[in-house]
């Protein structure tokens, strides 16, 4: 089984857009989102990244997991100020 990226959009559970055509088979996902409300700490996005660590190679998860973290909440923040 292999491992492929797509980026896509969903609002209220409907995927509004994505950025590749997905195959005309079943297929199973992972969902993996950023929620703006919702704050984890740094134990859950080390669990989300070692969870998902399969479709990279050679991934330090306690490394991603801090990058990532940072990521969402510079997102987060610049997400937020647009909103007001």
């Amino acid at each position: 089984m292999g491992h492929k990226i797509a980026k896509a959009i969903i609002e209220n559970g409907k995927i509004k857009y994505i950025n590749k055509e997905l195959p005309h088979k079943k297929i199973e996902v992972q969902i993996i989102y950023d929620d703006l409300e919702e704050t984890l700490s740094s134990e859950d996005i080390n669990k989300v990244v070692k969870e998902t660590s399969g479709i990279y190679k050679d991934i330090d998860a306690g490394h991603e997991a801090k990058r990532l973290r940072e990521d969402w909440e510079r997102n987060a923040r610049s997400g937020m100020a647009k909103c007001k």
